[in-house]
């Protein structure tokens, strides 16, 4: 059986996508900032949180296939489905990382070579103590390492799962088992040295040994919730009717398991930095919890990512009943968005931040673009993976 992306579906996401195109333009040309200092900012915020979620589905897929699953093989074409964001969401980090690099904003304050020079007035002992690590050459070797790694992968796990729909073959399940263990160890290591280049840097004197975890955390649960509401959405209209109840409470399961993951890395980051009080680190802190501007709201998104998962997902029944999980979908989506946001703009904008139609639209736009991809890639092949050697058994899930 194929999808096909249509109708009010697709006009629904190029609705977005133009309200986003308007934001974009309207934001740049209203924003009075030093360098549109809140344009780049917000971009960059966005351009991370969907490209992060792409990611975490190709982390989340190539687990799958390192643990021999089987359950989640109905569900495999809509998670090569989230990959067709990738390019996107690379090219829009390059453009923000690459005009910071030639002065265009100052999100990441270390870009400044004056912070670097003992004889200058900007200079920043903290700073210079890193320079090795941030170090042009060294920083874009890694940053386009990211980037080839995960669109590389996703590119031939793809063109792997088509072909085995093509020439079932045992021995193309278990190469495409080995890349997947592969894929984890690059993962591994990148998904935290990402986080450090693209968003802890943004608080240059900061650092916190816990922080590519959560990071990672936020973008796993956000890519669940995702696929969930996704899947409702897909069943409701005919499709993937292999996916049946006790698939849907796996998923239930996977949201509220990510989302207390989440919670307890927050937590965990708090409680140490908050013991041991010392300067460099409390630093983070002070900006978002201790700030009049952002203590509200710093303090909404946890409630949200935390509590409400916890108290409403914790039963069964609620994780197979549309009518509570797709309210705490929305809601915890929109709260690891606001986490995202407060990631970035406090180190970016401190004090002067704006909310407003911008950022709500650029949200808007991104989303339609991230739903337009995921649904055009997902019509280009079928949504059975026909001879996976576990779809029976997928096939058969009930408890």
């Amino acid at each position: 059986m194929e999808f096909k992306f249509e109708g009010r579906a697709k006009l629904l996401t190029q609705i977005l996508m133009v309200v986003g195109l308007i934001a974009l333009i309207g934001g740049y040309l209203t924003d009075h900032s030093h360098g549109h200092q809140r344009w780049w900012a917000n971009l960059l915020v966005n351009g991370f949180f969907y490209f992060s979620i792409s990611v975490a589905a190709l982390f989340f897929y190539a687990l799958q296939y390192a643990t021999e699953s089987a359950w989640s093989v109905v569900l495999k074409r809509f998670f090569e489905a989230m990959w067709g964001f990738l390019p996107y969401g690379a090219a829009v980090m390059v453009i923000v990382i690459a005009a910071g690099q030639f002065h265009m904003h100052h999100l990441y304050h270390w870009m400044d070579p004056t912070l670097y020079d003992p004889t200058h007035g900007n200079y920043d002992a903290i700073i210079a103590g890193k320079s090795a690590y941030f170090n042009p050459t060294f920083f874009w070797g890694r940053t386009i390492a990211y980037l080839a790694t995960f669109i590389g992968f996703a590119h031939f796990f793809r063109k792997w799962s088509l072909k085995e729909d093509a020439e079932p073959s045992l021995d193309l399940h278990y190469f495409q088992f080995r890349r997947s263990a592969m894929f984890i160890v690059f993962f591994a290591v990148f998904s935290s040295t990402m986080a450090w280049d693209w968003v802890m840097s943004i608080d240059t004197h900061w650092f916190s040994t816990l922080f590519g975890w959560y990071i990672f955390s936020g973008m796993w649960v956000s890519m669940i919730i995702f696929t969930n509401v996704c899947m409702l959405w897909l069943r409701s209209k005919g499709y993937f009717q292999d996916v049946n109840e006790s698939h849907m409470h796996d998923l239930g399961k996977w949201m509220f398991a990510i989302a207390m993951l989440w919670s307890y890395l927050f937590f965990s980051q708090f409680m140490l930095i908050w013991y041991s009080n010392i300067p460099e680190e409390v630093t983070y802190y002070v900006s978002r919890l201790f700030s009049d501007e952002y203590r509200v709201p710093f303090l909404t998104m946890f409630f949200i990512n935390f509590a409400v998962p916890f108290y409403v997902l914790l039963p069964r029944d609620t994780k197979r009943n549309p009518k509570f999980l797709l309210p705490v979908a929305f809601l915890i989506f929109a709260g690891h968005f606001a986490d995202v946001y407060l990631l970035v703009i406090p180190g970016t904008l401190f004090n002067h931040h704006d909310f407003g139609f911008f950022e709500v639209g650029l949200f808007l736009g991104f989303l339609g673009l991230f739903i337009n991809r995921t649904l055009t890639t997902l019509s280009k092949a079928s949504l059975v993976p026909k001879n996976h050697p576990m779809l029976q058994e997928s096939k058969d899930l009930h408890y």
